[in-house]
């Protein structure tokens, strides 16, 4: 099997030397993603999280799947004090397809308005 190395056309080309997703066989691998560079960069973590799943959807599109299809999500955090307005946003997105999850929490991340960060993987 090939490896399978795309950015998603439709969000921002990544400024590192890294791909938003990279799908191997019927699994796709996703990058971190974040809300920056979006209207919700100064907003709630729960907003910041509704505009990740925006963008892990689009991802999930291009490869023919969609985040019903959710395996295992990573979510890193700079502060637990929002943790009920994630717990809110995965809710609504995920609704009866819960996948598998880690949380952790971390000292910043890359821009000090950012509040999550999100990597998954899912079937294809």
């Amino acid at each position: 099997m090939a490896l399978i190395r795309q950015n998603c056309p439709d969000l921002e080309s990544p400024v590192g030397p890294y791909v938003h997703a990279v799908r191997y066989g019927d699994v796709l691998y996703t990058s971190g993603l974040t809300a920056f560079g979006t209207k919700a960069q100064k907003g709630t973590i729960g907003e910041q999280a509704e505009v990740i799943f925006e963008q892990l959807g689009q991802i999930a599109k291009q490869h023919g799947t969609s985040l019903s299809q959710l395996i295992k999500v990573t979510i890193f955090v700079t502060s637990l004090d929002e943790i009920g307005g994630l717990r809110d946003a995965l809710t609504a997105t995920y609704g009866d397809n819960k996948p598998a999850s880690s949380l952790v929490e971390v000292v910043g991340l890359f821009s000090p308005d950012l509040k999550v960060e999100i990597e998954a993987v899912m079937a294809v």
